[in-house]
């Protein structure tokens, strides 16, 4: 689960993480008053105006409304004081800002974080998250911030310092010194640093975060230790105990889809392909994925139906997957262990009728009356293939996708 920077700085106050002074603004007007605010505070007349949004590069982004464009999703304001900063969040709310993690379609603004200008010596790099490999939390830090790290790994990746944190002792004096000073900062810096790499380790541990990027992280000018940006994203996992957590979520930023599978207990994912998946356990989604990939084609989405999967829940993945209008075929694979094959095979008889399916079907059954499952689904007189293992059925919707009758 994300969330915006403005929730994500908040929460690093709370844990002692330096950030600059600012607030969010949901109108231009309030953008003006936010901004006056903050210069009587700092006596400065520099402005930071910020779209929030769930991705990265909006400095770098095309905000466009009605087909024009209006500018780029932060804006540095210099002159013209609160005004200048009223306009700029005008042309922010409700446009369009393209960037490049976001792309085709955009994201529409609705709100923007008016922050205080800060007078940057260097710009940093600094991430925390969970390595699956080492099985351990590791911090990513760099010289090269405020660029693409992505390119930066990849071009010049010496220049990407990691430090793995030991679940048992936590992050050590020497692990947090080791990276200020491999960043080149000096003897107080280095203090603060470690500073805030504690801080930012016992909120990544009490909070559930899986991941956690700071860039830029500012050096300024006085010697001060900044996070110049937060990207936050929460262990959905951990939900049970962060119930604090929902009240961040932002639900327009979120594929409204996979909002509703949520609700309904259902995991489901879109992804770019034709033909939709649904599966009972995430281990047998995960392959059914592969088999269709391995016979030429592109699954639509990740979907697990669960281990109680009944009739009702047999229709509503089915909706859920029908809401994709790429879909042209649904490969149904279902191991019947905890639930009986023939139950299945009426959920999918019924489901059809009810959302009177025009694209074909491949139903692989396998488990508990199987074979009495099998006999329902020849019977029914609807366009439902049966398949006999998963190869068989990947190959069958594959084919069924690409020469449809």
């Amino acid at each position: 689960m994300k969330i915006h920077e403005y929730q994500g700085k908040e929460l690093f106050r709370k844990y002692g993480i330096a950030v600059p002074r600012g607030m969010v603004a949901f109108t231009p007007e309030e953008a003006r008053l936010a901004a006056d605010k903050l210069m009587q505070e700092t006596g400065s007349q520099v402005i930071v105006v910020k779209s929030q949004i769930h991705a990265g590069g909006r400095g770098k982004g095309t905000v466009t409304r009605d087909g024009k464009v209006l500018g780029r999703g932060v804006k540095v304001i210099t002159s013209g004081g609160s005004h200048a900063a009223r306009d700029a969040a005008e042309n922010m709310l409700n446009g369009t800002l393209l960037t490049i993690q976001n792309a085709p379609n955009g994201s529409v603004v609705h709100k923007v974080y008016i922050e205080e200008g800060i007078k940057i010596a260097r710009e940093l790099y600094l991430s925390m998250l969970v390595d699956r490999d080492s099985r351990r939390i590791v911090v990513m830090a760099s010289t090269e911030g405020g660029m693409d790290i992505e390119k930066v790994a990849a071009e010049t990746p010496e220049k990407i310092q990691r430090g793995y944190i030991d679940p048992v002792t936590g992050i050590t004096g020497f692990q947090a010194r080791k990276l200020g000073f491999g960043l080149g900062l000096t003897k107080e810096q280095v203090s603060k640093f470690v500073s805030m790499l504690n801080g930012l380790f016992t909120f990544f541990m009490k909070e559930d975060v899986d991941l956690i990027e700071i860039n830029p992280l500012i050096i300024t000018e006085a010697g001060e230790v900044l996070a110049g940006d937060a990207k936050v994203s929460f262990d959905e996992n951990a939900e049970f105990r962060q119930k604090s957590h929902e009240s961040l979520r932002d639900e327009g930023e979120e594929n409204a889809t996979e909002l509703e599978a949520k609700r309904a207990d259902i995991s489901y994912v879109a992804l770019e392909g034709n033909i939709g998946c649904m599966v009972n356990g995430a281990g047998l989604a995960m392959s059914t994925m592969d088999i269709i990939a391995h016979c030429g084609g592109k699954p639509a989405n990740f979907l697990d139906v669960g281990g109680g999967a009944d009739e009702a829940r047999v229709t509503k993945a089915f909706s859920i997957i029908l809401r994709d209008p790429d879909v042209k075929g649904i490969f149904v694979n279902i191991f019947g262990g905890i639930v009986k094959c023939d139950l299945i095979a009426q959920g999918i008889i019924n489901a059809t009728k009810t959302l009177g399916l025009k694209v074909p079907v491949v139903a692989r059954l396998e488990g508990t009356n199987v074979e009495l499952g099998r006999k329902l689904l020849a019977e029914s007189g609807l366009n439902i293939t049966p398949a006999s293992t998963m190869l068989d059925g990947a190959q069958k919707i594959c084919a069924l996708v690409a020469n449809p009758s």
